[in-house]
């Protein structure tokens, strides 16, 4: 095809079922598009870790109506603490120091959060589990749209794309290329999985540091399970794919072996948990977001790592914006793409600079400094400027989650040939 001609989009396939695409799922169909979500597991992943729902993002879940089901859900943490070898308590903090967070800051389990997505889109909106895109072909073709060959060997057409398939995005290297063009690794590694409670924590963690790694044990509201969390830093990158569960236990348990306190029963759970994640703490860093109808949204466009804290508030404003600007171009991708990409860089930037220095916070390199953070650990909040501290932190966090500004789009409507191209977005007070 040579057709340069724009036909407004109304079909979307998105690439994945965690939270960036079930969100933009909810919102495109609201604006009249249909959209379909394939996922290669073949059901919702369970698991995950404690995600933050703050700034632009608490707002934004107020709008998709599903705030309530959030704060239900809320992981409810109290505090935490660190430990020495012998499991002594050096020092406690109050989650709001521990966390950064403010009173409207909200917090729950990754696993929660897709249910609530997936449990509000699933009546509107079309899901293929156990499958993915093998190929796509005629995707720069302004006139056309996009042949997608799925796994199964089913061949659909539609009219966009969207890669919402997360760090090692499979939409990305089809489109873009390898990965390693665009991920580049902050020097750490982290896992997390459920085990037994064997310590009986309640709605608290425990963290236990060594040189260059970091254990936390932690257990939130109505869980009577943990999770077991492990940070390590490693300057290479590990041989492995990132689909090798054998492989990353036996990273994991090569990096913590010889450690005290219960990292021996801790690393003993990570050889039965069934919902194991193992991944690089890693930025992924691309000049584009979007090529012809394709287009990449949260980690798959521009992964902050867990070390910012901010990768789930990320996917679900830019699920947001792009779907609002979709809607106020009326379906022309080309235009939509353009102001989605341009909203949403400055905030993104800002993130992914924060979470650099937060990985080495999560990993601090020698005894001594260890020693350093215990101290102030254990004195904090006994100082008369322990709030001024917090309130440092909290602030900076703050900053960083509200960096992408909200926009108040039109009322939902029905995508048309062209409408809405020329204006521009309004940013609310």
């Amino acid at each position: 095809m040579s057709s340069t001609t724009h036909t407004a989009a109304k079909t979307v396939l998105i690439s994945g079922a965690s939270v960036a695409g079930p969100a933009l799922a909810l919102w495109l169909h609201r604006y009249g598009f249909t959209p379909t979500v394939v996922e290669r597991a073949p059901e919702l992943r369970p698991g995950g870790y404690k995600v933050d729902i703050r700034g632009t993002a608490i707002e934004v879940c107020r709008r998709m109506g599903i705030l309530d089901e959030i704060r239900a859900n809320s992981t409810d943490m109290r505090g935490g603490s660190y430990v020495d070898d012998h499991g002594r308590t050096i020092g406690e903090l109050p989650a709001d120091i521990f966390g950064g967070r403010v009173e409207e800051d909200d917090e729950l389990m990754r696993g929660d959060l897709a249910r609530i997505l997936y449990d509000r889109t699933r009546a509107d909106v079309e899901y293929l589990f156990d499958d993915s895109i093998a190929a796509l072909d005629e995707y720069t073709e302004d006139g056309g749209g996009v042949t997608v060959t799925f796994e199964s060997g089913t061949v659909r057409r539609f009219d966009l794309v969207v890669g919402a398939d997360g760090l090692h995005s499979h939409t990305r290297r089809l489109v873009f290329g390898e990965e390693s063009r665009f991920k580049r690794h902050l020097g750490a590694y982290i896992s997390i999985f459920t085990a037994p409670n064997h310590l009986g924590l309640d709605r608290w963690e425990t963290y236990h540091a060594l040189p260059g790694k970091l254990v936390c044990v932690y257990s939130s509201a109505g869980e009577t399970d943990a999770k077991n969390l492990f940070v390590f830093s490693s300057p290479e990158e590990l041989p492995y794919h990132h689909r090798d569960i054998t492989a990353q236990r036996r990273h994991l348990t090569e990096a913590f072996t010889g450690g005290g306190w219960e990292i021996p029963r801790l690393l003993g759970h990570a050889a039965d948990a069934d919902d194991l994640y193992f991944d690089s703490i890693a930025l992924i860093e691309m000049d584009r977001w979007s090529k012809g109808r394709v287009v990449l949204l949260g980690d798959a466009a521009h992964c902050s790592s867990p070390a910012s804290g901010q990768g789930t508030g990320l996917a679900l404003t830019g699920a947001y914006v792009l779907a609002g600007e979709l809607a106020r171009a009326g379906g022309d991708h080309r235009v939509a793409f353009e102001r989605y990409e341009a909203h949403m860089r400055p905030g993104v930037k800002r993130n992914q600079k924060m979470a650099e220095g937060f990985v080495k916070e999560m990993t601090v390199g020698s005894k001594w400094k260890i020693k350093l953070r215990m101290l102030m650990v254990r004195t904090l909040p006994k100082t008369p400027w322990k709030n001024l501290i917090a309130k440092k932190i909290r602030d900076e966090i703050q900053a960083a989650a509200n960096a992408v500004p909200l926009v108040d789009y039109a009322a939902p409507t029905a995508p048309g040939p062209t409408a809405g191209t020329t204006a521009r977005p309004t940013v609310a007070a």
